[in-house]
């Protein structure tokens, strides 16, 4: 299966005080490229955040956004800093000396004085966290794949019609190509025969003139190479996988196919039609840039 670049998933996973959310949203871009907004005491696990994500997808630019709340009530703890709060006592004991004032400090004014009590997280298990973490992580991720997977479904049943039409283009093409040949062969026949009234034509010559013109407008081996891309698209789309790069150098290579027929021809119709597989090309490759 193909997998588009545009994609959502969201998971959200609570266990014992622990609440995870995850959200992922990605667009198109030509490589992988993950940005990742998530509370500073996760920043620890983004290495594994992105490894695991790798599993997932290959191409496209995503945005994650990780919440994370904590409802115990022993997050954290009270610690009581001895020397800072020494420190204090010593000085304002030498206050108290040097401007001959009374010495009234309590413990109550004393624990007043910054960094005397601090508040610390307490420590957590990092496996456990870990392992919350990428449960949500990877409930997230296959939501995720799974509407890039629905997405690209329509995206390859698009391409695979514009593609068929391509071929009708390529058909009409190969069999109103021999035709110019044959009917320059008619008008130069009777124009020569015109300007020359009674004389005998020269078939020799005449035949050398029609073999330089179709030698100047043939287009099979263009015709030849461009159904070969289109059906090796075909194939590629069925077969699935992280194809977008590939089938983008094809379409450039049909492009420049179709540029040479374009040129080539000196017949209105083939004309028309290479101009109508120029502008399903041109389609097929905007659809191309939103395959993973």
């Amino acid at each position: 299966m193909i997998k588009s670049m545009t994609g959502f998933g969201r998971c959200e996973v609570t266990e014992g005080s622990r609440k995870f959310t995850v959200e992922m949203k990605s667009v198109n871009h030509r490589y992988l490229d993950v940005n990742i907004k998530m509370p500073k005491k996760l920043n620890f696990f983004e290495s594994a955040i992105r490894s695991e994500l790798k599993n997932y997808m290959q191409r496209g630019k995503v945005d994650l956004y990780i919440s994370y709340e904590d409802f115990s009530e022993a997050s954290g703890c009270v610690k009581y800093n001895r020397e800072i709060a020494s420190e204090y006592l010593s000085y304002l004991r030498q206050m108290a000396e040097d401007f001959a004032l009374e010495d009234d400090i309590r413990v109550s004014t004393l624990s007043r004085y910054p960094d005397v009590f601090t508040m610390e997280e307490q420590e957590e298990d990092t496996e456990e966290l870990w392992r919350e973490l990428k449960g949500a992580l990877k409930q997230a991720a296959e939501a995720f794949v799974q509407t890039r997977t629905s997405e690209g479904e329509n995206l390859k049943a698009d391409l695979i019609d514009k593609l068929d039409v391509m071929l009708s283009h390529v058909a009409f093409i190969t069999e109103r190509s021999p035709k110019i040949i044959a009917d320059y062969k008619q008008k130069l026949y009777e124009k020569v025969k015109d300007l020359l009234q009674d004389a005998q034509v020269d078939e020799s010559r005449l035949l050398m003139e029609v073999t330089i013109f179709a030698d100047k407008v043939c287009v099979d081996e263009e015709l030849v190479r461009l159904k070969s891309h289109i059906e090796a698209t075909k194939k590629a789309l069925e077969e699935g996988g992280g194809i977008g790069r590939k089938l983008d150098f094809i379409a450039q290579e049909m492009n420049r196919e179709a540029n040479t027929i374009l040129s080539k021809t000196t017949d209105m119709e083939i004309s028309d039609r290479a101009i109508e597989l120029k502008t399903e090309i041109e389609k097929v490759r905007e659809q191309i840039q939103n395959i993973e």
